[in-house]
């Protein structure tokens, strides 16, 4: 099995999320779905500044949630990778299915409505907005597709582009924290964190297992590393307008 050099069993995943998008757009509120929401010239930037903070990891897969947005974060990154894999889509870790779209009456009162809905994650039959999909049905899936990915061979090092509140719910999994405790992971767009896990021979000596999950970074933004002027949430900042925003 491939690993991480000087390691027997470790695999590490460079868990993104994609770049500032405007949910606002005309183009968003036209469609009436934001799955067509694209990367804007500042979720370009933060996906460029991404590429090349990342431009010396060796990546031997690379995965994303097949949207728009989580595929042009991801070809801006493997951009500064002369031998970049081919980018695979893995569904299991697209964004959750809202249900109806929701007409808003302004970008604060989308932001706090989600807001609302992060922080009711763990509740028994929470809803990813009303009518969408449970985030406990969310995160069966989710599990799935990080344990078929751990369990694929030869390979030891993988960039995977996603979503917010996948991030967060991955996180939180990765050190067995109940699902409400994923409202505590910030994602800012473009951000990188980083995941290793310990993979090591199942009972029945015909495959392997996975022994823990570590996390060695959270939340990193290349374009601010230390954050200055981004005083707003990373849910506030991207339902926010831009004549609105103030960080």
């Amino acid at each position: 099995m491939s690993a991480l050099p000087g390691t027997t069993g470790r695999r590490r995943i460079y868990l993104m999320r994609h770049g500032f998008v405007d949910y606002t757009s005309e183009a968003v509120r036209k469609a009436r779905d934001p799955k067509v929401a694209e990367l804007t010239e500042r979720g370009v930037a933060e996906a460029k500044a991404a590429g090349v903070a990342l431009s010396d990891v060796h990546f031997d897969l690379a995965l994303c949630s097949g949207l728009k947005r989580t595929r042009q974060t991801a070809e801006y990154v493997l951009a500064e990778h002369p031998k970049a894999p081919v980018l695979e889509v893995e569904e299991r870790l697209g964004e959750l299915r809202s249900g109806s779209y929701m007409d808003f009456h302004s970008a604060e009162h989308l932001a706090a409505v989600m807001t609302f809905t992060f922080e009711q994650a763990g509740e028994p039959g929470a809803e990813f907005l009303p009518g969408g999909e449970r985030f406990a049905d969310a995160l069966i899936r989710i599990r799935a597709g990080l344990k078929d990915l751990l369990h694929r061979p030869n390979w030891a090092c993988a960039l995977v582009v996603a979503h917010e509140v996948v991030n967060r719910m991955l996180l939180a999994d990765t050190i067995g924290a109940p699902l409400g405790a994923s409202v505590g992971f910030e994602q800012d767009t473009g951000c990188i964190n980083i995941l290793d896990f310990d993979m090591v021979p199942d009972e029945a000596g015909t495959g392997t297992r996975i022994e823990r999950g570590v996390i060695k970074a959270v939340n990193l933004t290349p374009a601010n590393y230390l954050k200055n002027g981004m005083n707003l949430r990373s849910l506030e900042a991207i339902f926010t307008r831009p004549s609105e925003r103030a960080e």
